[in-house]
């Protein structure tokens, strides 16, 4: 007699889930989706922690006849999640600077005044470890004398802001008026006054229904969740160098916002007609601002600071055809000398420096504590081969100091 042989395709039986089985593995399915999440979450917190408020707090933008001013007598504190702890302390006129306005220099003191933008002012950097800091004791270091800066770069103040109110450059009693300029400074971009009609009341949330109410805070839980885990994503993919210049030359919706302020326009061959009419506007910009410092006595040295894909391009050695890192730089120096200025080129620099990006914040854009420290140690160099008489030391003395750092 045989017994029955259980793998015959007649004697086999449909083996059935229990019941609670299909409950608990979607449970624990979703459970694990749900762990993956919060840890990822914790994780991108504890790495990219921030603080409420920003250096933005003790700004006053809108106002279209002064371009963007500091709150006199302001202190702000903010951490970005890609930076540290930044405090921004305002003078009584509204500059970042620990040398208050209106005073003269020590006797045999050679003063610096600083304009420009957002990376002069050392946006997201502490003020020790800023340009505005490290400069002028490189500058001392190098030349013997005491060489103090005064800080009046402030974001979203355009060149014709700047060029209105001169005034106020030379009332900080300047032996020589630094002015570092970017891309997006050329671009003009003032913001735009808020608009009062836009503003709307947004319904109260004790009159919502249940049902939305709990929409809104799955919603709300879901943004709060994402952004953190997305943000730890967008900063490790943009490190990548590839990554940062092939999508920043082809203008991808995703790019960090610092990067689409202006777009690749200013890198093209073949600029755009608008980027043509910025230059040309810059171009009446300098010859004012070159017109009244002439007129003081004071000298005027102008110097580009690159955007974080324009170094990546530069240092990596190769970019596609259609692009040149070095075009705005060359207009540049012709314009600025064209009307009687000093134009110092820190750009071929970074050909010897590998991966300048990183002096860089991926997502934010603005130049971190390394990019500070590696750019005031360039217009140290710079300014004193000989672009700046006053500030000239001897080619022997020159590789000295180079060897000593």
């Amino acid at each position: 007699m045989t017994q029955p042989n259980a793998s015959e395709p007649s004697n086999s039986k449909e083996v059935k889930l229990p019941r609670r089985d299909w409950i608990l593995l979607p449970a624990l399915s979703f459970a694990t989706i749900c762990l993956l999440v919060f840890s990822t979450d914790v994780i991108a917190r504890r790495m990219f922690a921030s603080l409420p408020g920003s250096g933005e707090d003790c700004i006053v933008f809108n106002d279209p006849s002064t371009g963007a001013r500091g709150i006199p007598n302001s202190v702000c504190r903010e951490k970005i999640p890609e930076g540290e702890v930044t405090e921004y302390r305002f003078n009584s006129c509204g500059h970042r600077t620990d040398l208050q306005c209106g005073t003269k220099p020590p006797p045999g003191t050679y003063r610096i005044v600083m304009i420009g933008g957002s990376y002069a002012m050392g946006m997201r950097v502490p003020n020790e470890k800023t340009i505005a800091a490290l400069l002028p004791s490189e500058l001392s270091r190098r030349t013997g004398r005491n060489v103090e800066l005064y800080n009046e770069g402030m974001p979203w103040r355009p060149p014709h802001i700047v060029a209105l109110h001169f005034n106020e450059v030379l009332t900080a009693k300047p032996d020589m008026i630094l002015w570092l300029l970017h891309p997006s400074d050329i671009w003009n971009p003032l913001l735009p006054l808020p608009d009062p009609g836009a503003s709307q009341v947004p319904q109260a949330f004790s009159a919502l229904s249940p049902y939305r109410k709990a929409r809104r805070i799955l919603g709300r839980l879901k943004l709060e969740l994402s952004s953190h885990s997305v943000f730890m994503f967008r900063h490790f993919l943009y490190e990548s160098q590839n990554q940062l210049i092939s999508s920043y030359l082809a203008e991808r919706p995703d790019a960090p916002f610092g990067q689409k302020i202006h777009g690749p326009e200013f890198l093209r061959t073949k600029p755009n007609a608008e980027w043509q009419s910025h230059l040309r506007d810059l171009d009446s910009d300098v010859a004012d601002i070159e017109a009244q410092a002439k007129a003081a006595g004071v000298p005027v040295v102008a110097a580009l600071l690159p955007q974080r894909a324009q170094v990546a391009m530069i240092s990596k050695g190769v970019w596609p055809a259609g692009f040149d890192p070095y075009k705005l730089d060359n207009e540049l120096r012709s314009m600025i000398e064209s009307h009687g200025g000093i134009y110092v080129d820190i750009l071929p620099y970074f050909r010897s420096i590998p991966n300048t990006e990183q002096g860089f914040f991926p997502l934010d854009v603005h130049p971190n504590a390394r990019g500070h420290a590696m750019i005031s140690g360039l217009l140290a160099r710079e300014l004193t081969n000989g672009a700046v008489p006053v500030l000239k030391v001897a080619a022997q003395q020159r590789a000295v100091l180079e060897e000593g750092r």
